[in-house]
């Protein structure tokens, strides 16, 4: 069909549910397709019936654009189709050409007749098209669960003919629910969790801790592949890598090894916090599970809480480590998680940490810290790279 253009057309579920919001929903999704599509060969995205279609400048545009439309939260499915004139007799002579090479005894039309001013409404193409294909093939029509579904939409550009439904993450676009701080491990759960909250919408910014030089660079650089790995989603990202050891260090000498784990969490959460509000961010997103280690029971999680002045999401929290570990293989950030580095929860780390943490015992060793003048120190030294994709590029900053 290399003489016909071509389209990829995508379908939302979500957003049209949004009533009178959903024109907003519908402007940030085609926004995210342009930056998803660029440099793919798109040559023009415009907004249908419920639907966003991309015209392609040739047919070979269709892999990379498939490959990119999947990562698109706020796309529920999508499909390659063809693009004829508004006449139905020459729709019927490209048939066969449409249906060679596929084996089916049972199939639907489905007919969408966006431009009302053709003269056939829905129903009656559906039942004349659908005619015609049973006598070409010898199919019979079924409605419910067919083998095979042929999609007629009716434009002003013309009619769109397709078939193969490519099935997408859904979701929200990214950017309609705001930003979030995600502090990322380079572990499994975080990735996954930062993942989560931006198929609801949300932009992430990413903080990473790190304990260097008194560790190797390892998690750092795990953290940079993650967060690229990541940006196919939201096209651009920032990573800011905080210091953390000198924080460690100044906890060992004056606080009890079993609070150690609790007191680092405070701070990296006080530290995600002060670099949220510079960045307009207005929640806290970790990857937590509930019970899954020392430092994530419920009375630690409500430790750490308290210093909180905003929101602490944990899209995880009810999630077992075998149903993280899929969903971090299906996102494909699971390779990256594993590789072994020194991150800085490996320092310093007690035998026996707390694990039913006292809130006033925890405020107590806090007054022997300097703990507004640790945390503006962290701050200031905090580094920050910015990534972009699909040239995924980082800068330092």
């Amino acid at each position: 069909m290399d003489d016909l253009k071509s389209h990829a057309i995508v379908k939302t579920h979500e957003l049209a549910l949004k009533g009178k919001n959903r024109p907003w929903f519908m402007r940030k999704l085609t926004d995210n397709l342009r930056a998803a599509t660029r440099g793919a060969g798109v040559e023009r995205i415009w907004k249908g019936q419920l639907m966003v279609g991309l015209t392609l400048s040739d047919e070979e545009a269709w892999p990379e654009v498939q490959s990119r439309l999947k990562e698109v939260f706020g796309v529920a499915k999508f499909y390659k189709a063809y693009e004829l004139p508004q006449d139905l007799e020459g729709l019927k002579a490209r048939m066969p050409g449409f249906l060679e090479g596929r084996s089916f005894k049972s199939f639907r039309i489905t007919t969408n007749r966006a431009d009302k001013r053709f003269p056939m409404n829905s129903e009656a193409v559906n039942r004349d098209l659908g005619s015609f294909v049973q006598h070409l093939t010898g199919a019979q029509v079924k409605l419910k669960d067919p083998e095979l579904s042929i999609y007629v939409d009716i434009q002003t550009i013309g009619i769109l003919v397709y078939f193969d439904e490519v099935k997408a993450h859904g979701g929200l676009p990214v950017g309609v629910s705001g930003k979030v701080a995600v502090m990322l491990s380079g572990g499994i759960d975080s990735p996954v969790a930062a993942w989560q909250m931006m198929k609801r919408g949300c932009q992430a910014m990413y903080v990473h801790f790190h304990s260097y030089p008194l560790v190797d660079r390892t998690s750092i650089e795990k953290a940079v592949d993650l967060v690229e790995h990541l940006t196919k989603h939201q096209y651009e990202s920032n990573l800011f890598m905080a210091p953390l050891g000198e924080i460690q260090k100044n906890i060992i000498l004056t606080c009890p090894p079993s609070y150690r784990i609790v007191l680092y969490r405070r701070f990296m959460v006080r530290i995600t916090e002060a670099l949220a509000r510079r960045n307009r961010a207005k929640a806290i997103v970790t990857g937590e599970s509930c019970g899954q280690v020392a430092s994530q029971t419920l009375e630690n999680i409500a430790v750490v809480d308290e210093c909180a002045g905003m929101p602490i999401l944990r899209p995880l929290i009810g999630a077992n480590k075998e149903e993280i570990v899929d969903l971090a293989q299906n996102i494909g950030t699971f390779t990256t998680s594993i590789l072994p580095d020194q991150d800085c929860c490996s320092l310093f780390v007690p035998k026996r940490p707390e694990t039913k943490a006292d809130l006033e015992t925890v405020l107590r060793l806090e007054e022997t810290l300097s703990v507004d003048e640790m945390v503006d120190e962290a701050v200031e030294k905090t580094e920050r790279r910015h990534f972009t994709s699909p040239e995924a590029t980082s800068a330092t900053r």
